[in-house]
């Protein structure tokens, strides 16, 4: 594999090593081990799962975090633990979503649904891609990169040749979908830079998909930010406009906490791989509509064309952290800084300073945007790796 070099942009504006490493080491413990603010928690002698302490329940979406975060810090043992409580209680093997996770359960293990959610699984794949790179495959469940490429086997290839189910991208259009069988898409669902290392690493026959699929999730990226604002909706038509339908679970055409995501997939795939095709000036738009215009409270619900709705956002931290990783699209590279527009770079700058400003979120609410903050944090120390 080619040598990247992952820049360290709290070096970069004035922030030491040794700072850096006394805060990770204060996050993970945080994260994992404090016992009022952890969002990890081990079951017996070898598991353990990550709790949304919002809902009271385990998501793929935490899990397949944990183990992402688990895999960048070297944290095998915790990692080893988190995947198999996923496989134990959330993998499914039977049925239309045979070869899925359960996207919610309970902490004791019980499945509060049988459907799955497509952003649990993308991370799962590639976290158990790069414990193989890293760390090597064990047997059973711990040949990471088998099951990595089953996995993505069946997100892409279920409903054909008589298997059961729906797959989680359409296979016509490449895009990855809110959930199997459905006719839409969640914009920060979409990793181009994921999809670029399954073009490398998933079953042969499926590479040709997944290098397809990182040119359309850019160009869908682009698409789906507001030409103004930069915000991307929850929920997405495949050509990147707003769902409009209300769903029993309420509306998801507004920039709201799923799209915090979107700024922060931007900043790392740039930081990757350095293809832009235009989306990453949907972050610079989004800094600008978030840290200028609404600059006195920009942590509230807007609408994607940037209307301020009488709503407080959820995960103001998660907000946060995204849109400061999003820098790393913004900034480019040490040798483009000349070609950056100043007030692109300085506005960039301010939100990365303001993050490293920001603890961790305490209390109930605290899982999503830990969650975030924890690969924001990440990002912009050069931390989060390709393996």
């Amino acid at each position: 594999m080619e040598e990247r070099i992952y820049r360290n942009i709290w070096k970069e504006i004035g922030i030491s090593d040794a700072q850096v490493e006394e805060r990770l080491s204060q996050l993970i413990s945080t994260f994992f081990y404090d016992e009022k603010e952890r969002l990890y928690f081990p079951v017996g002698d070898d598991m353990a799962y990550i709790e949304d302490t919002g809902n009271n329940d385990a998501r793929t979406e935490g899990m397949s975090y944990g183990m992402m975060l688990c895999v960048q810090l070297d944290m095998k043992e915790e990692f080893d633990r988190i995947w198999k409580w996923a496989k134990t209680y959330m993998y499914m093997e039977e049925g239309e979503n045979e070869g899925y996770f359960a996207w919610s359960c309970q902490t004791d293990g019980t499945k509060n649904s049988y459907g799955p959610a497509p952003d649990g699984e993308e991370y799962f794949a590639m976290a158990l891609f790069f414990a193989s790179h890293r760390w090597g495959d064990g047997e059973g469940i711990f040949a990471y990169e088998k099951e990595a490429k089953e996995l993505l086997r069946a997100c892409i290839h279920k409903g054909e040749n008589g298997r059961l189910g729906e797959p989680m991208w359409n296979r016509e259009n490449k895009q990855i979908l809110f959930v199997p069988g459905s006719p839409f898409t969640d914009p920060s669902y979409h990793l181009p830079h994921f999809y670029e290392l399954f073009a490398k690493w998933a079953y042969e026959e499926d590479r040709p998909f997944w290098a397809e699929a990182a040119k359309v999730s850019r160009e869908f990226m682009k698409k789906s930010s507001h030409p103004k604002t930069g915000m991307s909706p929850e929920y997405a038509e495949f050509d990147g406009s707003p769902v409009t339908k209300v769903f029993e679970w309420g509306r998801h055409d507004w920039f709201y906490s799923d799209a915090y995501r979107t700024a922060a997939n931007i900043g790392l795939d740039y930081a990757w791989f350095k293809t832009d095709v235009g989306q990453t000036q949907a972050v610079s738009r989004l800094q600008y509509t978030l840290g200028v215009v609404n600059k006195e409270n920009p942590y509230m619900t807007y609408e994607v064309d940037g209307t301020v709705l009488d709503q407080k956002a959820l995960h103001p931290v998660g907000l946060l952290a995204t849109t400061a990783e999003g820098s790393l699209a913004v900034l480019k590279d040490p040798v483009q800084q000349e070609m950056i527009n100043s007030a692109e770079k300085e506005l960039a700058l301010w939100w990365v300073k303001k993050f490293w400003e920001t603890p961790l979120r305490t209390g109930k609410r605290r899982y999503y945007d830990n969650c975030l903050y924890m690969f924001a944090f990440l990002a912009l120390a050069g931390k989060y790796r390709i393996w």
